[in-house]
């Protein structure tokens, strides 16, 4: 098998997001949209990674430190150009070059590797990923032969009136032979009307000189979706976000309505938990098995809940560790708070976790019950089988020890709790 290498494109402008941030790193499903294609590039076996930017190149720089090397495209002229920008790693090197766009994050990896062991196999110098469309106006048509083989990628603009009814279009997507392309990328001629260096024109250089070029077909038809506006973003999302919620529910979890459910990337929930209409889970959280969430909750990144844990209507938690068997049904918060196994949290109450300055912890014991409305104002602890009384405010640095009651505000103990199973 011979090495890979990826190229990811991602030095353009972005005009139509009217955006200070790089399009590639706007959100989606709890991450930027450049990391999907990164992990794309990572799972299917890339050495090393190069992503090329231009616009806002400091930012991207940040964005893809520890994953990928950084290529500056001074001038943003095209896909051809941005390629070029990378010769200077690839003197010498022998091995595949997968080349992406840097915003398209439904790029399957499957699909991707699929591309790889046709391309492999082959023997291509390039293989191009096709997907069909039903409208597939505004895309390079791919143009075959009476038999069905590759001939060319005709720009929908160029296309005759015959030529416009095919529905294979071309992803932006390639394998190429790392000495081929880059033997070849500078006799790519600059585009005389768009003054721009198109990278399908290397392509045609390959087929003039007769070496072997061939696509591939996709039928997943969400792989050239790239995000050039804010709908195309919000439909990419709604996408991804069916895909993990199908992924969950095929994996044992019941949503009860998908349709008002929000789960981003990156979220793992055990079997038999139900996920209640109205929730939104961040990337990141862990939920166990035999859980109810929602509904009308929010699980920022950082929590992990244990197994047949409860967290009711309108609640939220932030970074907080809930162990097995935890109640939390209505109206309160958890931010930053380690909570101990069968503790019972009461409707309206708080961690004050943040000071100003520092996000502090709670932390609340084993069988623990924190009555309603209390305020605990960490860093503060309550011991296994202790009880907050309903309204307290307990204050940084005190705690309830186990088994003891505390009331009032400043929350003071005051006798020994009663056991409650």
């Amino acid at each position: 098998m011979k090495p890979l290498r990826t190229i990811i494109l991602a030095a353009g402008k972005g005009t139509r997001f009217k955006s200070e941030t790089p399009k590639v790193l706007h959100h989606l499903a709890g991450k930027p949209v450049l990391q999907y294609v990164l992990d794309v590039a990572e799972a299917v076996g890339s050495l090393r990674t190069y992503v090329v930017v231009g616009h806002k190149a400091d930012m991207l720089k940040q964005a893809v430190t520890g994953r990928a090397d950084v290529v500056l495209q001074q001038q943003q002229l095209g896909t051809a150009h941005a390629v070029r920008s990378c010769a200077g790693h690839f003197k010498g090197v022998k091995g595949d070059v997968l080349v992406m766009c840097g915003d398209t994050p439904l790029l399957d990896k499957q699909v991707i590797r699929k591309l790889l062991v046709r391309h492999r196999k082959s023997g291509n110098v390039c293989t191009v990923l096709t997907a069909l469309l039903q409208d597939p106006s505004g895309y390079g048509r791919i143009i075959r032969d009476a038999k069905g083989s590759f001939m060319a990628i005709r720009e929908h603009k160029d296309c005759s009136s015959e030529e416009a009814k095919v529905c294979e279009i071309n992803t932006g997507v390639y394998c190429f032979d790392a000495v081929a392309l880059f033997g070849s990328i500078h006799a790519v001629k600059c585009n005389a009307k768009k003054k721009e260096f198109y990278l399908t024109d290397v392509i045609e250089l390959f087929r003039t000189r007769g070496v072997k070029v061939d696509a591939f077909v996709t039928n997943d038809g969400t792989a050239n979706l790239g995000l050039n506006t804010r709908a195309e973003l919000a439909l990419a999302e709604k996408i991804k976000r069916d895909r993990v919620l199908k992924a969950l529910m095929d994996s044992g979890v019941t949503i009860v309505d998908p349709g008002t459910t929000y789960i981003e990337d990156d979220v793992s929930i055990g079997q038999d938990t139900i996920i209640h209409p109205c929730t939104y889970i961040h990337a990141g959280v862990r939920i166990g098995r035999d859980c109810s969430i929602g509904p009308f909750a929010r699980l920022r990144p950082g929590t992990k809940l244990g197994r047949g844990v409860t967290i009711g209507n309108f609640t939220e938690l932030s970074r907080s560790v809930l162990a097995d068997g935890v109640t939390m049904k209505h109206f309160s918060f958890l931010g930053d708070a380690r909570v101990g196994a069968g503790a019972n949290i009461g409707a309206g109450a708080v961690t004050a976790n943040y000071d100003g300055k520092n996000k502090n912890i709670t932390k609340i014991g084993r069988k623990a019950f924190i009555g309603c409305d209390t305020v605990l104002v960490a860093p503060v602890e309550v011991g296994d089988g202790a009880v907050a009384g309903a309204g307290s405010v307990v204050t940084p640095g005190r705690s309830i020890p186990a088994g003891m009651v505390g009331v009032g505000i400043p929350a003071r103990v005051i006798k020994k709790a009663r056991r409650h199973e």
